[in-house]
């Protein structure tokens, strides 16, 4: 057997290797060895320079704030050297001669009484109580700025430093800074905020500010492909022209008109329309045979499992269904027997314990017959005719004390799950039902707004509805178990003189 017919007889993707292994390997070893090692120094260099950055952008923080804390220190050593009286004023004229730091301070006893004050700094009563000599620096929220507080013999001085200066003395240091924020643990002060996205990369490194616990993220823009690397990365693509050449004069007689046959064949094809038709000749490429004879035996499996597939979804529909109907007969059934019981009841303690029973278990029968008509959208329970439909019912088995009780409805269309509706069923229904017991001549007011794309706010509000009394064992009752539904919608009841509110989880408008 010949070279040539060896060389015939090979897959396809090997006698491509082959070819561009031969024509190809040469210069690729070459220029990939020169590229690599170009680029490699280039972007040590680079990322070197870009730390550098990031570090002087953080040390000119440093002098700022060292700056003012030493004008600070040495103004209130000499204000309170000279007595409580007047301490402000002398420190106020020491700093006026200092150039670029506050004038807005306050100076505090060693406990952090405060003694005076020059401006308003705002609350500083969470910074620590520091030693003379000492310095602690702080993020005050709400400030917009860093607080700098500094410990000298027999008092504290506190000041701030503005978000401004900050950003000042970071421009002043020169450098390409993409973004600078301070961050004291949890608390963040943004210095520099990209206006806008320029589409280069952006190097992010962290770096502490003093003995602090203070800290800056510094963001400095990347630029890591010089001239030289453009002219290394520009023969490689030279190369991979004369293989993308190459590679369409073999792939093309070989693959591509054959592939281009079997997928108009396959586009061409619609289910349950009888069997795959592929074209017998697809060129000389094995493979290629393969791959039509894969795709035949590929559709006749797809389309015998997804007749078997849609036949046992349906059966899966309809048992589903049957057991929703029986679900929600079921409760009808133990709600009726609950009423039988109820009106042969000679207590009236009784009947009532029957009829508030009853009311709970018409509230979840609701929200199982809810369920069970938006289970096929798939798009959860709608709550409006939910409450209307529990309002109604409320008010049907009322007793004959609250006939005349009013319930208003305000109601935002909104969609939530089985267990987020149950539970607002249930609040809805204890609420009412305190309400039918207490005060049943006062209005109830329900109310459901939407707050933003996943959530919603219930709000109740009646005469009746104050927050709890210790000593009103019935009220404290209620309102433990509002609490335990609350619990259930993993959000706090919010308890107000006459209205009670609280937040759910709802589906994002449709």
């Amino acid at each position: 057997m010949t070279a040539a017919e060896r060389f015939a007889r090979l897959p396809t993707a090997a006698k491509l290797l082959l070819i561009l292994t031969a024509v190809l390997l040469p210069f690729g070893l070459g220029l990939a060895w020169l590229g690599q090692s170009g680029i490699s120094q280039a972007n040590a260099t680079l990322d070197e320079r870009t730390r550098d950055q990031g570090r002087i952008a953080t040390r000119s923080i440093e002098s700022l704030i060292a700056r003012n804390a030493l004008a600070l220190r040495l103004a209130a050593n000499g204000a309170v050297a000279g007595g409580p009286a007047g301490a402000c004023r002398r420190a106020q004229r020491t700093l006026a001669i200092a150039p670029a730091v506050s004038q807005q301070f306050e100076i505090e006893t060693p406990d952090g009484a405060l003694l005076c004050a020059t401006g308003d700094i705002g609350d500083v009563k969470g910074l620590p109580i520091v030693a003379p000599g000492a310095i602690a620096l702080s993020i005050l929220p709400g400030s917009g700025a860093v607080a700098v507080r500094v410990g000298v013999i027999g008092a504290m001085a506190t000041a701030l430093i503005p978000a401004e200066e900050l950003r000042l003395a970071v421009a002043e240091s020169g450098g390409d800074i993409w973004s600078l924020a301070l961050r004291d643990g949890d608390r963040e002060l943004p210095i520099l905020t990209p206006a806008q996205d320029r589409g280069k990369n952006v190097a992010i490194s962290d770096w502490p500010v003093g003995n602090a616990p203070l800290s800056a993220r510094v963001g400095v823009l990347e630029n890591r492909i010089t001239t030289i690397e453009r002219f290394l990365l520009l023969l490689p693509v030279l190369v991979w022209i004369a293989a993308a050449l190459l590679t369409w004069l073999l792939v093309s007689r070989l693959l591509i008109r054959p592939l281009k046959r079997l997928q108009g064949a396959v586009q061409s094809y619609q289910p349950g329309q009888g069997e795959l038709d592929l074209q017998g000749n697809l060129g000389p490429a094995t493979e290629i045979q393969d791959l039509r004879d894969a795709f035949g035996r590929a559709v006749s499996r797809v389309e015998q499992s997804e007749q078997e597939l849609t036949g046992a979804l349906e059966g899966q529909r309809r048992l589903v269904r049957e057991v929703h109907h029986r679900v929600k007969n079921n409760l009808q059934v133990i709600a009726s027997l609950l009423n039988i019981h109820g009106r042969s009841a000679e207590l009236p303690e009784a009947r009532a314990a029957y009829v508030g029973i009853g009311r709970r278990v018409g509230a979840l029968s609701i929200v199982h017959r809810n369920h069970f008509a938006e289970m096929e959208e798939n798009r959860g329970i709608a709550l409006r005719p939910l409450i209307t439909e529990l309002a109604a019912e409320l008010r049907a088995t009322a007793p004959e004390s609250a006939r005349a009780l009013a319930i208003e409805l305000d109601i935002d269309t909104v969609n939530t799950t089985q267990d987020a509706a149950v539970a607002v069923a249930f609040v809805i229904t204890e609420m009412v039902e305190f309400v039918i017991l207490h005060c049943p001549d006062e209005p109830v007011e329900i109310s459901l707004r939407r707050t933003g794309d996943l959530s919603a706010r219930l709000q109740l509000s009646n005469q009746v509805l104050n927050p709890v009394d210790g000593e009103d064992k019935e009220k404290a009752q209620f309102e433990r178990i509002l609490a335990g539904l609350a619990k259930q919608l993993r959000s706090p009841l919010e308890r107000k003189l006459g209205r009670y509110s609280i937040d759910l989880p709802v589906f994002p408008p449709g």
